[in-house]
C-alpha cells in the first residue's frame, strides 16, 4: 500500500443530527478531483467519538465505495477499549479498507507497556496494515519511540504512524529507531513540511478538507525535489492552518465547508458552533485564499 503525500482526515457531515450521505459523497469526489493522495474517514476530524457503530461503519463503507480504489482509504478504527478497537478494525478489513488508523487509548492513561500490549493485541487479530495515531494533546498519553519501534519490528503490518505531537525531536527519534520501510505521516499541518524534510512521507491533514489542491501540491513538489516551491506553498497555507485550529478541530473545518456551500454547519455535542468573532475571521481568510 502506497501511503504518502497528502491524506485528508475527512469531516463527517450531518444534517439534523443524521449522516448527510449526499454531502459526504460530494466532499469525497471534490478531494479526488483536487488530486489528493489518500483519505481517512472516522478520525478525530470525522468526530468518530460521537458516531454509533452503525454510523461508523457506514462512513467507512461510503468512502470506500466513492473512492473505488483511486487512492488508499485509511479507516479510523481505534478506541480506548482494546476489544472495541479489534471489532472496528476487523470491520474495516472486511469492508475493504486499505489500512486502519488506530488512536492511542485516551483517558485510560496506559503505560508504555500497556500501549504496546494494546497494539499487539490488535495486530494479532487482523492482517490489514495498521497505523497507530499518536496525538497526546487529545488523548493524554504519548506513544514514545521505543514502544513504537518495538511494535514496528515485531509486526510487519504495523506499517507506519500518524505522528501528531508536533515535536521534531520525537519525529527524528521515530525515523531513526524504526525500520527504514516504516512510514511516518505528520498529523500536524503546521509541521508537515519540516517533518517531511527529516524523512516523513506526507501528512494526514485537516486543512486539506478545505484546500486539498494546495496541500496535495505542496507534497507533490516536495516529492519532486522542489524545496523552494514546497516552502512557498507551506507559507501560503499557514493562514489556513492557523484558522483551522482557532477552535477545537473540526469546528473550523466544518464551518469553512459550510461557508463554501458544501455542507451544513453542524457539529455533534459536545462540540458547539464556531463563535461569531472567529467565523468572521475565518470568512476573511477563506476570501483571501480565493476559497469563497
Amino acid at each position: 500500500m502506497r501511503l504518502s503525500g497528502a491524506l485528508t482526515a475527512l469531516v463527517t457531515p450531518f444534517k439534523n443530527n443524521i449522516l448527510d450521505e449526499d454531502a459526504y459523497r460530494v466532499l469525497i469526489e471534490r478531494q479526488h478531483a483536487a488530486g489528493i493522495h489518500g483519505l481517512v474517514p472516522c478520525g478525530t476530524t470525522g468526530e468518530s467519538a460521537t458516531l454509533s457503530h452503525e454510523e461508523h461503519e457506514s462512513v467507512i463503507e461510503i468512502c470506500i465505495d466513492v473512492t473505488r480504489g483511486r487512492v488508499p482509504v485509511l479507516a479510523g478504527s481505534g478506541s480506548n477499549n482494546t476489544a472495541e478497537a479489534i471489532r472496528l478494525t476487523r470491520f474495516a478489513q472486511k469492508a475493504g479498507a486499505d489500512g486502519a488508523l488506530l488512536i492511542t487509548p485516551y483517558y485510560n492513561n496506559p503505560t508504555q507497556e500497556g500501549l504496546y500490549q494494546h497494539y499487539r493485541a490488535i495486530a494479532q487479530a487482523v492482517e490489514i496494515p495498521l497505523v497507530p495515531y499518536n496525538v497526546p494533546g487529545r488523548t493524554g498519553c504519548n506513544l514514545l519511540p521505543p514502544a513504537l519501534s518495538r511494535l514496528a519490528k515485531e509486526f510487519s503490518h504495523i506499517i507506519g504512524v500518524k505522528e501528531a505531537t508536533g515535536d521534531m525531536c520525537q519525529g527524528s527519534r521515530i525515523l531513526e529507531s524504526c525500520p527504514e520501510s516504516f512510514i511516518v505521516l505528520s498529523g500536524d499541518d503546521f509541521t508537515a513540511l519540516p517533518l517531511m524534510t527529516l524523512g516523513a512521507r506526507g501528512v494526514i491533514s485537516v486543512t486539506s478538507n478545505v484546500a486539498p489542491d494546495s496541500v496535495a501540491a505542496m507534497c507533490d513538489v516536495f516529492a519532486d525535489g522542489n524545496m523552494k516551491e514546497a516552502a512557498r506553498l507551506h507559507h501560503a497555507l499557514f493562514p489556513l492552518h492557523e484558522i483551522m485550529f482557532t477552535e477545537t478541530n473540526p469546528i473550523p473545518a466544518k464551518t469553512a465547508l459550510a461557508l463554501m456551500g458544501l455542507m451544513r454547519d453542524e457539529m455533534r455535542l459536545p462540540l458547539s458552533p464556531m463563535s461569531e468573532v472567529n467565523r468572521v475571521r475565518l470568512a476573511a481568510v477563506l476570501k483571501a485564499q480565493n476559497l469563497l
